[in-house]
């Protein structure tokens, strides 16, 4: 390597900066930050993990995804409750604010991707795939 402009590290973390801006920019006009997303996005699919599977899906330690869910129970996004067979466990749910929101996020998320997309053309399938392979994500 002769530069550090060719060094895997630094290509990487760059193009994360670059991505997390944007997302952070499209979303913070809905009041959410990307990772707050990424929860309200799981809870959309399937309502009702507890914080313990949110943190296993998202790759999130405990102690940042209590946090994130502690800010969106504050915004009024989500809401706590007991587990029916185990109240240790709390289950989260999309509250109905959340729940209006979470096609215009979406929108956001999807041209975010579409804007990645145009830069690959037909080579994007390929790179989301190399993405995918990379972070070991969805094994």
């Amino acid at each position: 390597m002769d530069r550090i402009e060719d060094c895997i590290s630094f290509l990487t973390g760059k193009a994360a900066q670059q991505i997390s801006r944007r997302s952070r920019e499209r979303l913070a006009k809905h009041g959410v930050t990307p990772v707050q997303y990424a929860v309200l996005r799981v809870l959309s699919e399937d309502a009702g993990q507890s914080g313990a599977e949110l943190s296993a899906r998202l790759a999130i330690d405990s102690a940042t995804i209590t946090g994130v869910i502690d800010r969106l129970e504050a915004a009024g996004l989500v809401d706590r409750r007991a587990d029916d067979r185990d109240r240790r466990i709390h289950r989260v749910f999309a509250t109905a604010r959340a729940r209006r929101r979470q096609a215009r996020l979406d929108r956001e998320m999807d041209a975010l991707n579409a804007e990645v997309a145009g830069e690959f053309g037909r080579q994007a399938p390929a790179f989301w795939a190399m993405l995918r392979q990379l972070g070991d994500v969805g094994r």
